[in-house]
């Protein structure tokens, strides 16, 4: 694994607006405390989300991509991009790999954050299938695309996008996690987060509770000490 001090760029790729407080916005607030820049990237603006049946699919768009900039600062991220795909209907294309790509040129992360493209039978939210189509197409992105300057090759020649090599790759919702984060001292910011998502989440009675057991089981999993939390992630070396 890459060593701390050497990740100085994280760039976050998932399909909706929440993915990745559910995710992993504890690791990524661990990440911001230390100084790393941290750039969200969505497929999606979450217009097919929500319970609100009286809100129409751009103004559900509008709510949640306000509701993602917020949850954003709580965890200190300023920078947030969506690239305007359809919610419920993403697929792996290249047209996807290649906007992936740009924004990969573009920020220049020694880590990429993603979904995983497996489908998890033991939590099936995890496999929604933009999930696993971002996912796909964001692991496609780091590897062959955005290191080969022969891959859409206009991005280098009209828009001066050299080639950039991700070091590695964190995958969250994984049914094989290989490594844990302890997030305990950003847990609270991690639930401010998702209490952000106010069209997601207003209808759980007990978020935190929910949450905080989830992360309890992972944390025990790993072994850490009774008390402490842990976000899950399946790490692919990609240097």
């Amino acid at each position: 694994m890459l060593d701390a001090a050497e990740i100085r760029t994280v760039l976050v790729v998932t399909a909706h607006p929440d993915d990745i407080d559910f995710g992993g916005a504890g690791a990524v607030a661990a990440f911001t405390d230390r100084g790393v820049e941290v750039v969200y990237l969505l497929a999606t603006s979450g217009d097919a989300g929500g319970f609100d049946r009286e809100t129409d699919g751009a103004g559900m768009a509008e709510i949640r991509r306000a509701e993602q900039s917020a949850a954003a600062k709580s965890v200190g991220v300023s920078d947030v991009r969506h690239l305007g795909y359809p919610d419920g209907a993403v697929e792996a294309t290249l047209a996807l790999r290649k906007d992936i790509t740009r924004v990969i040129r573009q920020v220049r992360p020694e880590l990429v954050i993603t979904s995983t493209p497996e489908r998890n039978y033991a939590r099936l939210g995890p496999s929604h299938p933009d999930h696993r189509a971002v996912g796909s197409a964001a692991l496609d992105a780091v590897y062959p695309d955005a290191r080969n300057p022969y891959a859409f090759p206009d991005l280098l020649t009209e828009e001066g996008l050299e080639a950039w090599t991700v070091k590695e790759v964190w995958m969250i919702g994984t049914p094989t996690p290989n490594h844990w984060v302890d997030i305990t001292a950003t847990v609270d910011r991690k639930i401010a987060a998702l209490r952000a998502h106010e069209s997601q989440t207003g209808h759980m009675a007990d978020l935190e509770g929910m949450v905080k057991g989830f992360l309890s089981a992972n944390a025990a999993g790993a072994g850490l000490p009774e008390g402490t939390y842990a976000e899950a992630f399946h790490v692919i070396s990609t240097g």
